[in-house]
C-alpha cells in the first residue's frame, strides 16, 4: 500500500469518526450535560495518553520544565471549541452543527492571508464568496423551519464560536508540531481543558447511568483519541490539502445518518431532513470550503 493511499484512508477514518460523533453526542446529551460530556472526553483521552508517556516515553514529559505558553493557549482554545460545539449541538442538531462548524477550515485558510501574508488568488476569493452565500442560505432557511428561533440562534452562535476557537487552536498547533511530538502536544491539549472544566462539572450527572450510556461516553472519549491519531497519520503520509478536503466533507456522513434516522422508526434520537434550499446552502458552504482550502495549499506550494 502506497503512503498516499495510507494517508487518504487515515483521513477517511477521521472523517467517519467525526461524522458519527455529532449524532452520538446528541444522544449522550439526553442523559448527561454538555460540560460533563466535554470533561469526560478530555479526561479519558488525556488519561490514556498520560499512561502511554509514563510507560513508553517518560523523558518527553520534561516539557513541563519549560512549558510553551502557546501550548497552554492552544489547549484553552480547543476547550472552548469542544464546549461551543457541544452547546451548539444541544440547541440545534447534528446536521446544523456539522455544517456551521465548517466555518473553521475557511477561517484557517483566511488566516494564511491575514497573518502569514500569503497571496490571495481569485479562486480563493471565489471559494470564500460561495461559502458565505451558502452559509446565509442555510441559516435563513433553517431558521424559518426551526420551531424555537431563539434556541436555533443560540446554537448557531455557539457553533460559530467553536469554529473560531478551533481556528486559533489549529494555527498554534501548526507552529507547535514543528518542534514537539504531536501526541505529547495532545496530552496537554486534552489535559488542560479537563482540569479547567473540572470545577464546572456536576459529577452527579454520572450517577445512575446505564451500562450502554457508559459505553457511549467511553466511545466519545476514544473517538477524540483515535480521530486525532488517524489525522496525524494522514498528515504524515499524504499532502495536507487532500486531508483537509476529506475532513471538510465529513458533514455529509452526518447528514446521511440523520436522513436515514428521519425515515425510520428510531426513537432514541430525532431524525433531521434538510429542505432543498437548506441542502443547497450546505452544498455551497462545503464547496466553498473545499475551494478555499485547496487553493490555499496550492498557493503555499507556489510561495515555497
Amino acid at each position: 500500500m502506497s503512503d498516499n493511499l495510507k494517508g487518504i484512508l487515515s483521513a477517511c477514518v477521521t472523517a467517519i469518526l467525526w461524522g458519527f460523533l455529532a449524532v452520538l453526542m446528541k444522544v449522550a446529551l439526553a442523559y448527561v450535560g454538555p460540560v460533563e460530556v466535554a470533561w469526560f472526553r478530555f479526561t479519558l483521552a488525556a488519561g490514556i495518553l498520560l499512561f502511554y508517556f509514563i510507560i513508553v516515553k517518560p523523558k518527553l514529559l520534561s516539557i513541563v520544565r519549560a512549558f510553551p505558553i502557546i501550548l497552554f493557549i492552544a489547549a484553552v482554545c480547543l476547550g472552548f471549541n469542544y464546549i461551543g460545539y457541544i452547546y451548539g449541538l444541544h440547541y440545534t442538531g447534528p446536521s446544523t452543527a456539522q455544517i456551521v462548524i465548517q466555518i473553521g477550515p475557511i477561517l484557517l485558510a483566511l488566516s494564511g492571508i491575514l497573518f502569514f501574508k500569503e497571496k490571495v488568488n481569485k479562486w480563493q476569493l471565489t471559494g470564500f464568496a460561495i461559502a458565505i452565500i451558502g452559509l446565509l442560505l442555510f441559516y435563513n432557511n433553517q431558521l424559518s423551519h426551526f420551531v424555537e428561533v431563539e434556541s436555533f440562534n443560540k446554537g448557531f452562535l455557539w457553533t460559530g464560536f467553536a469554529a473560531v476557537s478551533w481556528t486559533v487552536y489549529a494555527i498554534l498547533q501548526k507552529k507547535l508540531v514543528a518542534k514537539y511530538d504531536p501526541q505529547l502536544l495532545n496530552l496537554f491539549i486534552y489535559g488542560i481543558p479537563a482540569i479547567m472544566l473540572m470545577p464546572a462539572t456536576d459529577f452527579n450527572e454520572f450517577n445512575d447511568l446505564a451500562n450502554w450510556q457508559w459505553i457511549l461516553l467511553v466511545f466519545l472519549g476514544l473517538n477524540t483519541l483515535f480521530a486525532y491519531g488517524f489525522l496525524a497519520l494522514a498528515f504524515k503520509y499524504t499532502q495536507a490539502y487532500k486531508v483537509s478536503i476529506i475532513i471538510i466533507l465529513n458533514p455529509i456522513i452526518t447528514l446521511v445518518i440523520m436522513t436515514i434516522i428521519y425515515h425510520t422508526s428510531i426513537t432514541w434520537i430525532e431524525g433531521e431532513q434538510l429542505s432543498l434550499v437548506s441542502a443547497f446552502g450546505a452544498l455551497l458552504l462545503l464547496t466553498g470550503a473545499v475551494i478555499s482550502v485547496f487553493f490555499s495549499y496550492k498557493n503555499k506550494a507556489k510561495l515555497n
